[in-house]
C-alpha cells in the first residue's frame, strides 16, 4: 500500500511540474501560435503540405523586427513534433547594415527530417548569414523547397521594413 501511495505522489508531482512548466506566458504564446497557423494557411494554402509532411516545425506568432543601421529581432514560439507541442523556443537576432523601420511578423520554420528537428532541439541552432525567409504571398508556398533541412516562411502582420533576412538568428529550445 505504501508503494502505491509513493507512486501516486510521484505522479501528482510530475503532472504538477509539467503544468508549472507551461506558464501563463507559454499558454498565451501557444494560443497565438494556433491562430498564427490558421492565418498562415488562409494566406498561403500551399503551406499545408509543409505542416503535414515535415518532421516538425516551430511557429513564432509575434516576431518584432526593427532598426536603423543597427537592428534586431526577438520572439517566442512553440515547437511541434508529430503535430503536437513539445516545447518552447526563443528567437534573437542582432545585425548591422542597411536597414530602416520596424515590423511585426509571423515566422514559421519547418524541419525536413527528424535529424534536422533534433539539431534544432539539442544544439544552439543558428541560421547562416545569407539565409532568408520566403515572404508569403498567395501561392508562393507551392514553389518553396527545403534548404539544408529547413524551410522558413514569414508573413508580415504590421509595419514596414526593408529587410527580409533571417540570417544570424539564434534560437534556444526548452522542452515541456
Amino acid at each position: 500500500m505504501k508503494l502505491i501511495k509513493s507512486f501516486l505522489i510521484i505522479a501528482v508531482l510530475l503532472v504538477g511540474t509539467n503544468a508549472i512548466a507551461q506558464s501563463k506566458k507559454d499558454k498565451k504564446i501557444m494560443a497565438d501560435a494556433k491562430k498564427a497557423k490558421a492565418t498562415l494557411l488562409k494566406t498561403s494554402p500551399g503551406l499545408e503540405r509543409f505542416f503535414d509532411e515535415s518532421a516538425g516545425y516551430v511557429i513564432f506568432p509575434n516576431v518584432g523586427k526593427g532598426g536603423f543601421i543597427i537592428g534586431g529581432a526577438s520572439g517566442n514560439g512553440v515547437v511541434y513534433e508529430n503535430g503536437g507541442a513539445v516545447g518552447m523556443a526563443d528567437l534573437k537576432k542582432l545585425n548591422i547594415g542597411l536597414q530602416a523601420g520596424g515590423q511585426a511578423i509571423i515566422e514559421v520554420i519547418f524541419f525536413e527530417t527528424d535529424v534536422d528537428l533534433q539539431r534544432f532541439k539539442t544544439e544552439k541552432f543558428q541560421f547562416a548569414a545569407e539565409t532568408s525567409a520566403v515572404a508569403l504571398k498567395s501561392g508562393i508556398a507551392f514553389e518553396a523547397k527545403y534548404k539544408d533541412g529547413v524551410a522558413v516562411f514569414a508573413l508580415p502582420k504590421a509595419g514596414l521594413m526593408a529587410d527580409a533576412s533571417v540570417g544570424g538568428q539564434k534560437f534556444k529550445y526548452k522542452a515541456f
